[in-house]
């Protein structure tokens, strides 16, 4: 293998790790911000940096589509281009196989599709998929599959699982390996344990830097994604990282690394905060709601990033009324630092022993809700 990762502690199934990149450290386990387009939407990478985050995740199929890989190639990869310095990795696209519905034509060779900027066409083999990834200069490369939708029979599910695995092997088979960096395969199988079981094993058997779990939170809800994982991440190397991708909320990030998740994805964050929501340690707030308008109150008192630092609820509350660009960044950035900071704690627990207690600690703050004097009872009432 050529991208070590080395487990640090354990308690049960859940791990502190570090992965060890040719871009730096990155210490498991670990949320990665979205950077789809070779940015995290509305912040620099510097600041991405200051939140506490040591790997971003960036889109292979958008990049090839827009300004293309071989143009940031003769830039000096995504890296420079990016100004991120740190370990990036790169989604092949096939969650862009399933999304973009008529758009596209799957067969044994790859996909084809219609770009959504031109409609030019697009052929992405397994083989192409790995280049693009290594012309980026990735870290982190992913497999070509295909994301398999939801809900999806048994009979389809199967071919869907099937046809990834032989990509996957294509995928190998392609990707030139160098020191610190890595190819991650893609266990896939709908919510079916059978075939998650069958596709971790021909993942295995191929051998590969990580293993991510794919086309979950796609609709299946949490319980069948918990009981997904519950049947899966036995099966998978326990040497090597496991990674859970396009999830989630902090609560899915909790219950997933209990069970052994060591890397995550997902657009939550930065969405929520362009669309005025917060991530507390007193669970979520919509900074439009009106009982934030004359509130003084930092928007999180147990957090320590600028937003919470320097500005006050009012103020948040009105930048969205206003319609200010401000209010989408301030609140991006308390998200992202938000993310990190609940990583941080959980790896601690993690070494600790003190998991458990940890998570009980942080389900009860986000049951209890805000503290503070514009809190309303069980009866919607205001109360101070």
């Amino acid at each position: 293998m050529t991208l070590p990762f080395r487990l640090a502690a354990t308690e049960g199934a859940a791990r502190a790790g570090l992965l060890e990149t040719a871009h730096g450290p990155v210490h498991t386990p670990a949320f990665m911000p979205v950077g789809t387009q070779g940015t995290v939407k509305g912040m620099e990478a510097a600041s991405v940096r200051a939140t506490g985050a040591e790997m971003v995740l960036a889109n292979a199929y958008h990049l090839m589509l827009r300004p293309g890989a071989e143009r940031i190639a003769a830039l000096g990869g995504l890296h420079r281009f990016m100004a991120w310095p740190g370990p990036i990795l790169t989604d092949s696209g096939g969650f862009q196989v399933m999304s973009l519905g008529a758009l596209r034509k799957i067969s044994e060779e790859g996909v084809v599709f219609r770009s959504h900027i031109d409609g030019a066409r697009i052929d992405l083999t397994p083989e192409r998929a790995v280049r693009v990834q290594h012309l980026l200069d990735a870290t982190v490369t992913m497999v070509l599959d295909e994301c398999t939708e939801f809900p999806a029979t048994l009979p389809a599910a199967r071919r869907s699982m099937e046809l990834s695995m032989r990509w996957a092997a294509r995928s190998r088979a392609a990707y030139e390996p160098r020191r610190g960096y890595g190819l991650f395969g893609i266990v896939q199988g709908s919510t079916y344990p059978e075939l998650r079981l069958q596709s971790a094993a021909s993942l295995t058997a191929l051998g590969f830097d990580g293993y991510a779990i794919g086309g979950l939170a796609v609709g299946e809800g949490q319980a069948r994604m918990l009981a997904t994982l519950d049947a899966t991440l036995p099966a998978l190397p326990l040497d090597r990282p496991r990674y859970l991708m396009g999830v989630g909320t902090p609560q899915d990030l909790v219950a997933a690394i209990s069970r052994g998740i060591d890397l995550f994805d997902c657009v939550i964050p930065t969405r929520a905060g362009r669309t005025a929501r917060a991530f507390t340690s007193a669970g979520i707030f919509n900074l439009r709601n009106a009982r934030f308008a004359a509130d003084p109150a930092p928007l999180d008192a147990a957090c320590a990033c600028p937003t919470c630092r320097r500005h006050a609820r009012a103020y948040l509350h009105h930048l969205f009324k206003a319609g200010e660009m401000l209010g989408a960044m301030l609140l991006t950035r308390h998200n992202l630092h938000y993310y990190q900071a609940l990583m941080r704690g959980l790896r601690a627990a993690i070494i600790a022993g003190n998991l458990t207690e940890h998570e009980a600690a942080l389900r009860a703050a986000w049951a209890c809700g805000d503290p503070g004097p514009h809190r309303k009872d069980d009866r919607g009432k205001e109360r101070t």
